[in-house]
């Protein structure tokens, strides 16, 4: 099974640009800079991203989990939330309202208000659009909320917990992340999503269909099912795609059907891992855990 969210990995075209923004603004620190290998860029099916700088980042207080940002030219066909695949990251914070202070002139652009969320007052979340063009939910627990296993925030800003994936229907994503993993299928409701809407010119008061896979380790996928209208990420061949381009996972078991991958650098860790592809053209990675 899927466990916790390890790393996110960011396509941007300028890493200096964007670790002093997570700096000065999340006060991420840097632990790692070094260049994709040739097994990496093998496993991802992105040749062309062989040699690319790269940039890890963690959270003030921790170690297990990392944004991994890529150096890539950027790609004007890109709008985010406009397309399948992996769409935003969802962050554990301490004070959403603080984090909404520090965003003006930061090199974040504030795209959600902070506000409590319909369904449960304590939770509050606000959205920024980051500069490789990655969508992130900052979220705030004011107390524990019954029946949600979630981490509690360790520093201003800490892991991610859940990431978001859109796809052309629901059922293809949920039976792949269960055929794949032993995800348990969830009941699929109707939900509001704002910034979708806002993104594709749509009613703010669209519905769409949305489930939340619980994995282990405290984390979530949140498989949202695009309209028609939605398509594929447009990607150079040889590319990662923008934006968001790879999630990487805890997993008990490699399934047969992933490429291996051997790398000693960050977030694997000398750990087994290996890459594959969801019914969405995600690209997961996946960290062995034994």
């Amino acid at each position: 099974m899927l466990g916790a969210i390890r790393c996110v990995t960011v396509c941007a075209p300028d890493l200096q640009h964007i670790e002093a923004v997570y700096r000065e603004t999340l006060e991420y620190r840097t632990v790692e800079q070094s260049e994709v290998s040739r097994a990496q860029a093998a496993a991802w099916e992105a040749p062309a991203m062989e040699g690319a700088a790269t940039l890890i980042m963690s959270p003030a207080v921790a170690d297990d989990f990392h944004f991994r940002f890529i150096k890539r030219p950027a790609d004007p066909r890109y709008i985010p939330l406009t397309t399948w695949g992996w769409n935003a990251a969802e962050l554990m914070v301490q004070n959403v309202d603080a984090m909404a202070l520090r965003i003006p002139g930061s090199g974040f652009e504030l795209v959600g208000e902070p506000r409590d969320l319909s369904f449960c007052a304590d939770i509050r979340a606000m959205q920024i659009r980051g500069p490789g063009d990655e969508i992130l939910y900052l979220t705030e627990f004011k107390k524990d909320v019954p029946g949600l296993n979630v981490p509690k925030a360790r520093s201003v800003v800490d892991r991610t917990f859940i990431v978001i994936v859109g796809g052309p229907s629901m059922q293809p994503l949920q039976d792949f992340y269960n055929r794949t993993f032993g995800i348990a299928q969830v009941p699929v409701v109707e939900s509001r999503i704002t910034m979708l809407s806002k993104a594709l010119g749509k009613s703010v008061e669209t519905l769409y269909p949305i489930a939340a896979l619980a994995l282990s380790g405290q984390s979530l996928i949140e498989v949202d099912e695009m309209p028609p209208t939605v398509g594929a990420r447009k990607c150079d061949t040889g590319m990662l795609p923008p934006g968001i381009a790879i999630v990487s996972f805890d997993c008990d078991a490699i399934p047969p059907t992933a490429t291996l991958l051997k790398s000693n650098s960050l977030p694997y860790a000398n750990r087994k891992a290996a890459v594959l592809r969801g019914p969405a053209h995600e690209l997961i990675e996946l960290i062995a855990t034994r």
